[in-house]
């Protein structure tokens, strides 16, 4: 598997609103040799605002510069729906 086959498998689990499933390939993506990219985290970290998981969205969130994953304006815009769908505006 590559990048590109992470960030369409998150992508996908994302659409279907299937939590468990994102924190699957995160880990397996995390034992891989793979690079990691901003598209597959940014899917992971909206996966996590619609699945009512904003404590761990935005734990993924932060893990962005400890995997050394740029961040964008959907990184952002990603983690304050997080931030929202937990009623946790003091942290967006």
């Amino acid at each position: 598997r590559g990048a590109i086959t992470y960030s369409a498998a998150v992508s996908a689990c994302e659409t279907g609103e299937q939590w468990p499933q994102v924190l699957q390939l995160l880990r397996e993506l995390a034992d891989s040799r793979v690079e990691r990219c901003t598209i597959t985290y940014n899917a992971a970290v909206r996966a996590g605002a619609k699945g009512k998981q904003w404590s761990q969205a935005l734990q993924l969130f932060r893990e962005f510069a400890d995997n050394r994953v740029e961040r964008d304006t959907t990184t952002y815009n990603a983690a304050v729906s997080a931030c929202e769908t937990g009623e946790q505006l003091v942290q967006a």
